[in-house]
């Protein structure tokens, strides 16, 4: 396993946007990469134009039967990974090439110390106790759908939702750290399950992560640009943050801060994808040990098994 990152690039619709996607990945400068593209659904030529990429053995697709959203596209990709890290680019991200290698290099910092000087008690930790990396993030540029660029770095919007008296002044309206395209110890999943189905999932993941007590390294550095399109769901009517639905998911989000604050313990989310079908499965996948229900478990075993079959039976015929 070593330093093998799983970099996951789900989409929907964007055969113009994900050949762009695959090519960033694949130029990163990291060695031990791989890319799982997880096509949430599309009903476009998104898999005409990945087709090409698929005879390089660091290249796995997964194709949905229907769409389920981003959130649980990502937790296919989380159930089916291999690899000691795993990163989310959107398929309109074009991350720097040495994005990967960057976070990696901040990731194996650790373990760190717990310098007696800060207050370690609130996270359930000991002063001088040895603590891993659990999430790297850096500063992203944004370039909006009307063409303007920001520059987002602000650290402290990381913790904008237990905290609102620190976000005045912020210049850009949130101007959000990304937890997506962070850097993942796969280990997390194991323990704290999934994304929740939901938009804001990033929002959600990040606020467990810290409530838990797990650490965060910020990399002060722009690693990534980040184009938001007409038909991004941060543009969309019916998904942008002013919309019902998003304020919905702050409404039940801003309660776990809530729950956070009575000192409640933070619970995993547990991943239930024995909804979802394949159109199709790379083959080679394995299971991993990422927090799933038991339905989960048998069905993406079976589709598994399933897709080394239908492989070999191609194999036997050629």
């Amino acid at each position: 396993m070593s330093n093998t990152v799983n970099v996951v690039i789900p989409t929907y619709n964007r055969e113009t946007k994900i050949g762009d996607a695959i090519e960033a990945a694949l130029n990163q400068d990291h060695p031990e990469l791989f890319i799982t593209i997880v096509d949430d659904g599309s009903l476009d030529q998104t898999s005409a134009v990945v087709a090409p990429y698929l005879s390089d053995p660091h290249v796995r697709y997964v194709s949905l039967e229907r769409n389920v959203g981003t959130a649980q596209a990502k937790n296919v990709a989380i159930a089916l990974n291999d690899c000691k890290f795993m990163s989310f680019h959107d398929s309109d991200d074009i991350p720097h090439p040495s994005k990967i290698s960057a976070q990696v290099a901040n990731a194996n910092r650790g373990p760190i110390e717990a310098h007696p000087i800060l207050n370690w008690s609130l996270i359930g930790a000991e002063p001088h106790q040895k603590l891993d990396v659990d999430l790297v993030v850096h500063e992203h540029t944004l370039v909006c759908a009307d063409g303007q660029r920001h520059h987002m770095r602000r650290a402290l919007s990381l913790v904008d939702d237990v905290f609102p008296n620190l976000q005045l002044a912020a210049g850009v309206p949130g101007d959000w750290i990304l937890i997506n395209c962070g850097l993942f110890r796969s280990s997390v999943f194991a323990s704290m399950g999934g994304f929740k189905n939901c938009i804001e999932e990033d929002r959600e993941i990040r606020n467990r992560l810290i409530f838990d007590g797990r650490l965060i390294w910020l990399i002060p550095e722009i690693l990534l640009t980040k184009y938001e399109c007409e038909d991004s769901l941060t543009v969309q009517n019916s998904t942008n943050y002013d919309s019902n639905l998003r304020s919905q998911d702050r409404s039940s989000i801003w309660k776990s801060s809530e729950a956070f604050r009575q000192g409640k313990e933070t619970q995993p989310e547990i991943m239930d994808l024995s909804a979802v079908r394949f159109r199709y499965l790379s083959a080679g996948l394995t299971l991993s040990d990422a927090l799933m229900s038991d339905e989960s478990h048998t069905r993406l075993n079976r589709s598994i098994r399933q897709a080394r079959t239908q492989t070999d039976a191609v194999q036997c015929t050629a």
